[in-house]
């Protein structure tokens, strides 16, 4: 397919399709929390509930009603795409086929619901009706992925396209990684549909033991010999997926799109694991249990997605070996010093130490080693994941600026796949390690840092508004937060007030380094505050914004943050920064800005630290 004819799949019907996958998505998750919690017994005629098409009262029913209006939805968008694909994109035979196949599973999928809820069907149904769910969201994925595909890389000159040169109507799987990847695909595949199996069959109870059944080697039950066959998937699934990994940071690291899908798929994967161990240690509460099931979910989603951009790329054994040999020459250590400067270890510190005052301040006590630990490091990885993913962003800006052209991706020591698949990987990690050994509330709060740093300052503000450091500064400004809630469980109103002092202290902070680089900002294109609005009005808001947080900061106390050692220490420090930041506004020269860039620096770590100091005492 041609350049042109990705003109003709028109946007809208990309998004229709999203719509699609997004939906069947939802309704195989919501299918199988109905289906273990049993809930779908609360609406036991079909298609509405109890005669009524209205929402019903009641928790289980409520939940049963949810997944019906989702998979109503989620059907009509299908066919929704499927009459569009076939009036308007009939000779594109890849788009099509999936497509009508998904209607027919539709169908069956169907017909096999309504059998569940009025007969109750036994744990074969029950695995065959999650089989034909999967198999639908595989049909709707694979033409999202390929026109998606096509609309990213038509007319981009700058890195290879990942087609391979190939046609975008053919999936060929001609290397031995393309081989691999459908054989794990279907081992996912089976280790999904075994495990409804055993859910439905009772199984579960079989085993009470880990990872064999019990004491002996052979299960004495039928329902033993069920759950150990599922185990035996897991483990050769788990086997696979790690095998998948190494081979494609051997072979793919010039495809970004299948780089990231595979390392994604494994991190989920041991998520899963991850979050079914931790099921067991809390007794399943709903959102584990909800978390659980979208993770299995995404693991096959992931896949399917991977595996078509595998195919696609219709490489060959031979191009994958000829870079697999472009790997033997770097040095391990060299490696890990390019992947520790891609989470910018600097930034990280600073905003540890933020987390951890966060933590202190909120407890009014010293943490516990193990929450500590298990915080911090989640945090590192969330911030150190964010900023990989930056730089992945703003590789070719930063060839073009003296500061950040030898980093690991613009220098070519790492391939922008690489640190993509890298800062996607650490960045899911410190979620799920979050959930497991924090709490929730401290997840979602380190995954909102991680959005807001890659989505909102990245790519929306960055490159399009002066105020991109104001309205950006917000990502920094939540690790106390998550430090508060991973102590508490909850948020208040002091711990917004450090939010709100590192909010203010970003602009003046970032403003005195652009003063410093602003002909590399200029040369970028990032309309930085003196790039756009010059020297002197810069230098005057460095001023402002620094009266602004000194002030801020010395009425903390009043909101029952910090004592006698903080207020002292907040007036000599702010004393020391507002001088730092008038002889900004008052002396030209970068000398001064400089100065000014690394005293906000020390200022926050210490203004901090009188923060943990009065807590503690």
């Amino acid at each position: 397919m041609s350049n042109n004819d990705s003109e003709r799949i028109t946007s809208w019907f990309r998004y229709l399709l999203l719509a699609s996958a997004l939906l069947t998505f939802s309704v195989i998750v919501l299918g199988i929390i109905v289906r273990a919690t049993e809930s779908g017994s609360a609406c036991p005629d079909w298609p509405t509930c109890y005669g009524q098409w209205t929402p019903p009262a009641g928790d289980a029913a409520l939940l049963s009603y949810l997944h019906r209006f989702a998979s109503f939805v989620a059907g009509f968008s299908l066919l929704a795409s499927i009459v569009v694909a076939n009036l308007r994109y009939r000779r594109f035979t890849w788009l099509t086929r999936p497509l009508w196949i998904s209607s027919v599973l539709l169908a069956a999928q169907v017909f096999l619901g309504r059998q569940l809820v009025s007969a109750n069907e036994g744990p074969v149904t029950v695995a065959v009706h999650l089989g034909l769910a999967l198999a639908i969201q595989a049909m709707v994925l694979i033409p999202l992925v390929v026109t998606f595909n096509l609309s990213l890389w038509s007319g981009r000159t700058a890195e290879a396209p990942p087609m391979g040169g190939s046609s975008l109507g053919q999936f060929k799987y001609r290397s031995a990684f393309g081989r691999l990847s459908l054989i794990t695909l279907g081992m996912v595949f089976l280790l999904l549909v075994s495990g409804a199996w055993v859910a439905a069959s009772g199984a579960a109870a079989a085993c009470s033991a880990w990872p064999l059944c019990g004491p002996g080697l052979i299960p004495d039950s039928p329902g033993g010999w069920i759950n150990l066959i599922h185990r035996m998937i897991s483990g050769l699934a788990g086997l696979f997926l790690a095998y998948q990994l190494i081979q494609a940071w051997r072979t793919q690291r010039s495809q970004a799109a299948i780089l990231v899908a595979t390392t994604s798929a494994f991190v989920l994967f041991s998520a899963q694991v991850l979050m079914g161990i931790v099921e067991i240690r809390d007794g399943m509460p709903a959102f584990l249990l909800g978390l659980h099931v979208t993770t299995a979910a995404a693991v096959w989603s992931t896949l399917v997605i991977q595996t078509t951009l595998v195919g696609l790329s219709a490489r060959s054994t031979g191009e994958e070996r000829e870079e697999a040999k472009q790997i033997a020459g770097r040095s391990v250590r060299g490696l890990v010093k390019d992947f520790l400067m891609l989470t910018k270890p600097v930034v990280v510190a600073l905003l540890l130490v933020t987390t951890f005052t966060g933590m202190v301040v909120g407890a009014q006590a010293w943490p516990s080693v193990s929450l500590v630990f298990w915080t911090l490091l989640g945090g590192a990885l969330a911030a150190g994941g964010s900023g990989a993913i930056n730089q992945y962003i703003d590789r070719f800006d930063d060839l073009k600026m003296q500061r950040t052209a030898r980093r690991p991706i613009p220098s070519g020591r790492l391939t922008p796949a690489e640190g993509l698949a890298f800062g996607v990987g650490i960045a899911l990690a410190s979620f799920y390690l979050m959930v497991a050994f924090v709490n929730f509330l401290a997840a979602l709060l380190a995954l909102a840092g991680i959005i807001y740093y890659v989505l909102i300052y990245s790519i929306l503000l960055k490159k399009t508004t002066v105020q991109n450091i104001v309205i950006g500064g917000g990502a920094g400004a939540i690790p106390p937060l998550v430090g508060w809630a991973a102590v508490t469980g909850s948020l208040s109103l002091p711990s917004l007030f450090l939010f709100a002092v590192i909010f203010m202290w970003t602009p003046p902070h970032f403003w005195a380094l652009a003063l410093v680089r602003q002909n590399d900002y200029a040369r970028a294109g990032v309309p930085m505050l003196p790039v756009v609005r010059g020297e002197r009005e810069t230098r005057w808001k460095i001023l402002l914004y620094t009266l602004e947080l000194v002030a801020l900061t010395l009425i903390l106390p009043v909101f029952g943050l910090g004592g006698g050692i903080y207020l002292v220490s907040a007036i000599l420090l702010g004393g020391a920064l507002l001088y730092s930041a008038w002889k900004v506004w008052r002396v030209e020269g970068n000398k001064v800005a400089w100065k000014m860039y690394r005293h906000s620096s020390m200022y926050l770590a210490f203004l901090f630290l009188a923060l943990m100091v009065d807590a503690l005492i």
